[in-house]
């Protein structure tokens, strides 16, 4: 079955608007924006939240303490029914999720606009699911839509629980591996329906091999990143500076960096064998994000740089394992 230009065309920037609200959820992190909106979906009651605090009600902090407090219920009986005990009774017992913040135009107009990017990208994957099922009615993408829209889905109600409780950290981890998740097979998804993309890319196997160590490399280290950025937050919030981080994180860091480098050879070898042969511009592709990924971590490990390199390095790795990803679906032909 032959699927049209547009379809495929519509079902990229679909991908786009499903990385654009990794970009937006990273900036709404290093700003601290998360509580921008207290509520979801709405922000402070209102679709178009408030630019001022005058517009808010005088006991504004009551109402949505009140809210998160019955949502963190919620969630804590849903832990708890899944045998996570012990960390709904930390929930319930955390006296931090019942403050709530000042009014910060900025924060909320910033976290609003993360999920504008959650709206766009989720109503482009209902337009293509729709469009499917009324042009091409193929059963296996139809699944493969449908699970990406009912991620998607959680993922928004995930959003939530990362609004309610404050920003937890385990949150934040599941929060970001479901995105990871959904990217996937949104690539997959358009490796279907695109003859371009189900032509075979490498001619090697042992260049599969590579290709398949190294996404399971990133993979890993992405998980450990979010632990080591998780634990740096909990020690800049108990007063550790700089000079005592990486003393103080331990094995997963070094773990992080070692594997970077590792990685690094990997592709620097698969880029230098690319040049002598075939050329593919996409492995010319993952050489450069990859430097740009390792530059921005040096950043991270060795320079008190803004805000803004953190999100470069979650932008990278992000566009590193959606390339790794399309490679791996491009290559399993390979004999």
């Amino acid at each position: 079955m032959q699927f049209s230009k547009a379809y495929i065309r519509f079902n990229w920037w679909t991908l786009v608007f499903i990385y654009l609200i990794v970009i937006a959820g990273s900036f709404v992190r290093i700003t601290g924006s998360g509580m921008g909106c207290p509520d979801w979906p709405k922000c402070f009651g209102q679709w178009v939240p408030p630019s001022v605090e005058s517009e808010l009600p005088e006991n504004y902090k009551e109402i949505y303490s009140e809210k998160r407090v019955a949502k963190i219920e919620k969630f804590a009986k849903f832990l708890s029914s899944i045998g996570f005990e012990e960390t709904a009774e930390q929930l319930k017992n955390d006296p931090s999720l019942r403050l709530e913040q000042d009014f910060n135009g900025r924060k909320t107009w910033t976290e609003y606009a993360n999920r504008l990017f959650g709206f766009l990208a989720g109503n482009a994957m209902l337009i293509s699911f729709i469009w499917l099922i009324w042009r091409y009615r193929k059963r296996k993408l139809i699944i493969l839509a449908t699970v990406n829209l009912i991620l998607m889905g959680i993922e928004a109600w995930f959003g939530s629980i990362v609004v309610a409780s404050n920003l937890v950290p385990w949150v934040l981890t599941v929060h970001m591996l479901l995105a990871l998740i959904i990217i996937g097979i949104q690539i997959y998804f358009i490796r279907e329906i695109s003859p371009v993309q189900q032509k075979p890319l490498l001619h090697k196997k042992w260049m599969l091999y590579l290709i398949w160590i190294s996404f399971a490399i990133t993979i890993y280290q992405m998980f450990l990143g979010t632990q080591v950025r998780e634990a740096i937050d909990e020690l800049t919030k108990s007063g550790f500076g700089r000079e005592s981080w990486t003393e103080l994180l331990g094995l997963p860091f070094y773990i992080h960096r070692s594997f970077s480098w590792l990685v690094l050879l990997i592709i620097i070898f698969m880029a230098w064998s690319n040049e002598q042969e075939k050329k593919f511009s996409i492995i010319r592709s993952l050489f450069i994000v990859l430097l740009a990924e390792l530059a921005s971590g040096i950043l991270l490990a060795h320079f008190d740089m803004p805000g803004l390199v953190q999100t470069s390095h979650l932008v990278f790795a992000t566009i590193l394992f959606g390339i790794l990803t399309m490679m791996v679906f491009r290559s399993k032909s390979v004999t």
